[in-house]
């Protein structure tokens, strides 16, 4: 079962999301619930959620917040709920790695659809983890082949995967997909999760690693610059998704095979 945290400081809301989704029949249970951001974080910390539904507007700490000071640490598919005056902050989150948002006045079925994408996440996450505890490296390599040879009859995802392999070095976003291909930020996401079973982050993060491993391999290149080349940015961050996903940093792996 994946384990759910609700953090919503409308209680009438959080009972009610709790209450109106058949948690069962997406494999999922509800393991705690939180009134504000600061709650948020100690129950993250404390319970370690796979997947963790949250409010953007909230007292003592808003939802992003919590957030950032909780994905780089734990790995949690996250689900955030919002009125329309705060859209643009939900489209900012979707950029950095949420896996979906809802609007406020709440529909279920949508809240029926994120929690799906926030399921098939949370699969991809577990799979990775354990790919990359019993195979190293070669883990989150041997999956990213394998999406690759996958039959791909979305012709949409294949303009996708195209502009991935074209830009990966420079700075990419949802937006930039949406300007490029001339869809919603949205509906890419939902036709490219729904094609390979990973959100669109998750495969730019494992390609751009695929080339840093690459890079690491050959050498010649300062490790300070290394996430640069690939698209990560600042060394810190790459650092932090290389650890994240090889088990250790870049440096311990750079010893490693030298």
């Amino acid at each position: 079962m994946y384990r759910v945290l609700l953090v919503e400081d409308e209680e009438i809301i959080r009972k009610g999301i709790k209450n109106s989704i058949p948690w069962e029949e997406f494999g999922c249970s509800v393991i705690g619930e939180a009134g504000n951001g600061e709650e948020g974080v100690k129950l993250i910390e404390e319970l370690r959620p796979d997947i963790v539904i949250t409010d953007i507007n909230m007292p003592l700490m808003d939802g992003l917040t919590m957030l950032s000071r909780t994905k780089f640490r734990y790995d949690y598919a996250a689900v955030i709920l919002t009125g329309y005056s705060e859209f643009e902050y939900a489209r900012e989150a979707i950029r950095n790695g949420v896996s979906s948002y809802v609007l406020k006045p709440l529909n279920m079925e949508e809240m029926k659809e994120a929690l799906e994408q926030a399921v098939l996440e949370s699969k991809n996450i577990y799979y990775l983890r354990q790919r990359n505890e019993s195979a190293g490296d070669t883990g989150t390599l041997s999956l990213l082949e394998q999406e690759r040879e996958k039959k791909i009859q979305d012709p949409l995802v294949d303009q996708v995967l195209a502009y991935i392999t074209a830009n990966y070095q420079n700075k990419i976003t949802l937006s930039d997909l949406e300007q490029n291909l001339h869809y919603s930020e949205r509906y890419i996401s939902q036709r490219f999760q729904k094609a390979l079973g990973t959100t669109i982050i998750e495969y730019l993060n494992r390609y751009r690693l695929q080339k840093a491993l690459g890079i690491l391999k050959e050498g010649g290149i300062p490790l300070s610059e290394v996430g640069w080349e690939c698209g990560f940015g600042e060394y810190k961050y790459f650092n932090y998704v290389f650890k994240k996903y090889m088990g250790c940093s870049a440096k311990e792996y750079q010893s490693r095979i030298r």
